[in-house]
């Protein structure tokens, strides 16, 4: 199963404009759908989905995206534009980790992380970032191990745990990488009281009712199941899992209405059921 994992981002009716603010900031910038409820968009390369969903959630730091660059000028660049309009989380700076390291919150509500460092041969410029606190505090090793578990050609490349003495107890996460399927995450656990949200959730392609059903049980194991193909596993974390297809289906001006309908009476998707509107 070679499955599509890409982040999706909550916005309050904004979703154009801040993947048109996006697109102004980072290269290789696209938009590739663009509907009044979904804006699917690129930069760097990274696929990434904007949702008009309302005000009902907001993002916050739990889930961020992590930027790496490999110049000076690069990094306080992209720094200047993210910034403008919004708030500083950590100061550009250097850190014990990174000669230069900031965080910040941007016009739209995304927080971003921006690292001076080098790029790996094939490795993504933009990662998204999980970060484990609150009720989920010193939990990042075991979600890391419970997703690694799940989906296939998966990897845990890096963990890197504190040790005695430093600010965090002994054994829980400072920093890790690992990749599901080709998708590439960051992990770490932190103090504080950020909690995982809807406002940002990993959309999972699936091209069989098979592959659904599959991800579906096992991601709610502990978990909660809720509507239109959307579930929150069992750290909190909210996940779509929807068919490949479902672009192309909503793209059909004279079935569209129809499909949306029997959508929103699901829970797990039924892909039968939509191909047959």
């Amino acid at each position: 199963m070679k499955n599509d994992i890409y982040p999706c981002l909550w916005f309050n009716g904004q979703a154009k404009a801040a993947a048109e603010f996006y697109g102004s900031v980072f290269e290789n910038a696209a938009i590739i759908i663009d509907t009044p409820m979904v804006v699917n968009f690129t930069i760097e390369g990274k696929k990434i989905m904007g949702l008009n969903g309302g005000p009902m959630f907001t993002i916050n730091p739990s889930i961020s995206l992590f930027v790496t660059y490999q110049t000076n000028e690069e990094i306080e660049k992209i720094w200047a534009q993210l910034i403008d309009g919004g708030k500083v989380i950590m100061a550009l700076d250097k850190y014990s980790w990174s000669e230069k390291y900031g965080w910040l919150t941007d016009k739209f509500g995304m927080t971003w992380q921006l690292m001076l460092g080098k790029i790996p041969e094939g490795a993504p410029k933009i990662t998204p970032s999980l970060l484990f606190a609150g009720q989920q505090y010193g939990k990042a090793q075991q979600a890391i191990k419970h997703y690694t578990s799940i989906f296939e050609n998966s990897a845990i490349h890096h963990l890197d745990f504190y040790k005695e003495g430093e600010e965090q107890p002994t054994g829980n996460l400072k920093f890790g990488h690992f990749s599901l399927g080709t998708e590439l995450f960051a992990a770490m656990d932190g103090v504080g009281d950020h909690t995982f949200n809807e406002a940002v959730s990993f959309v999972v392609n699936c091209d069989t009712q098979e592959e659904i059903d599959y991800y579906w049980n096992r991601l709610t194991e502990g978990g909660q199941e809720s509507r239109c193909g959307w579930l929150k596993d069992k750290f909190g974390i909210s996940w779509q899992i929807i068919p490949s297809v479902m672009g192309e289906l909503m793209s059909n001006r004279a079935k569209a209405s129809g499909i949306m309908a029997e959508v929103l009476q699901m829970k797990k998707i039924d892909l039968q059921t939509l191909l047959n509107v």
